[in-house]
């Protein structure tokens, strides 16, 4: 059998704009998560931290005026998955007994960059020639949703109901960037980025946010049901011949195969669903890619009222990436945050009733050639 791994403790900061230092957001969650975890900060053997944008040994900067200097502090950047593949490293690492307690932190403070499009990759040629031709990640998504539409026979209303849910899913969560509900006259009538994805179709990009996880091979004694990670899996994008199905998402299909293997599940045994809806088309692919409904069925899924809370299986009750923003750091840990107050109860006024299992699911990097560079798959349990 293999080693469990526990959460201990779990904190995030609000997401939104933060004027002060990343330090103080970092620090903050950090300090949060050992309270709930009731961990010494000298118990921790090392920390895991993710980032994006914030430069050279970010985490060594962030923990410095905590005092949690001395143990091992990895920094790691995976674009969007970042934080998802801080919490695979942690666990590697407490599986391979390196360890037995460590902080996983993920923080980004976009507000910097000054909103608009995230920058890609600069360092690829082929990237430069796709960022030259206009397929910048919001394009490439509106390619994406035009052939769902096409393919499917839909109406591009069904993308807007995408956002309304997860708004309303936002309305009920203090950690939410926004907070307001919204219709499908509201989503449809914003500005247009890329046709047929108009601006509230699209996440915000200008949040800032940390979020931290103490993970342990000790069972937590505060905890009367622990929750589990049952199963960790990242995956790299495959090159591709330029005859794939855009809809396909084989990255994230090819994960979460592997995390139900790993945790000895399947996709109807889910209570709930924390997915990267970074556009609304990506919920709709994901709802496929993740097993939640076969081929061309998600937007019936949607409308069935499924994924909604109240439904078979939640998705995104947090809000997702639509309503409370995507701090990319941050967004892969801040999703296992919201996955374990749903599985011990405390997720408030969107909690999931009887929640037992999740899927937590992030990918990223907008390099050409690949489906994307990363995606990270969680199962957590009891």
């Amino acid at each position: 059998m293999k080693q469990p791994i526990y959460i201990a403790g779990v904190a995030m900061t609000p997401f939104g704009r933060y004027d002060g230092w990343m330090q103080d957001l970092a620090q903050r969650a950090v300090a949060d998560a050992l309270v709930d975890a009731n961990v010494e900060q000298g118990d921790v053997q090392a920390y895991y931290t993710a980032n994006v944008f914030g430069g050279m040994v970010l985490g060594q900067v962030l923990l410095r005026d905590m005092g949690a200097t001395g143990p091992a502090v990895y920094n790691v950047e995976n674009a969007c998955a970042s934080g998802a593949t801080g919490v695979h490293l942690a666990i590697h690492a407490l599986e391979a007994g390196r360890y037995d307690t460590v902080v996983v932190l993920g923080s980004e403070q976009l507000t910097a960059l000054g909103g608009g499009a995230l920058p890609l990759q600069r360092n690829d040629y082929m990237t430069e020639l796709y960022v030259r031709a206009g397929l910048t990640l919001p394009a490439i998504y509106a390619m994406r949703a035009t052939r769902y539409l096409h393919e499917f026979g839909v109406k591009p209303e069904v993308l807007a109901e995408v956002a309304v849910k997860n708004r309303r899913h936002g309305k009920l969560n203090p950690y939410a960037q926004t907070k307001t509900e919204t219709t499908v006259d509201e989503v449809m009538s914003s500005r247009m980025v890329f046709d047929p994805l108009t601006l509230l179709q699209c996440c915000p990009s200008a949040v800032d946010d940390a979020a931290a996880l103490v993970l342990t091979i000790k069972r937590p004694m505060k905890r009367t049901r622990p929750v589990r990670v049952l199963a960790s899996v990242v995956q790299s994008g495959r090159q591709e011949s330029g005859t794939e199905n855009i809809l396909a998402a084989e990255i994230t299909a090819r994960a979460a195969r592997l995390a139900y293997r790993e945790a000895g599940v399947t996709p109807s045994d889910l209570s709930m669903v924390e997915l990267h809806d970074a556009f609304t088309i990506a919920e709709l692919i994901y709802y496929n890619a993740l097993g939640l409904c076969a081929r061309g069925e998600a937007h019936d899924l949607l409308r069935s009222g499924a994924t909604r809370l109240g439904g078979r299986v939640p998705v995104n009750p947090s809000g997702g990436l639509l309503a409370k923003g995507h701090p990319l750091g941050a967004t892969g840990v801040a999703q296992m945050v919201e996955a374990a107050w749903q599985l011990e109860g405390r997720a408030g006024d969107r909690q999931i009733k009887n929640a037992t299992l999740a899927l937590t699911q992030c990918t990223g990097g907008g390099i050409a050639g690949v489906d994307h560079a990363a995606s990270a798959v969680h199962i957590l349990g009891h």
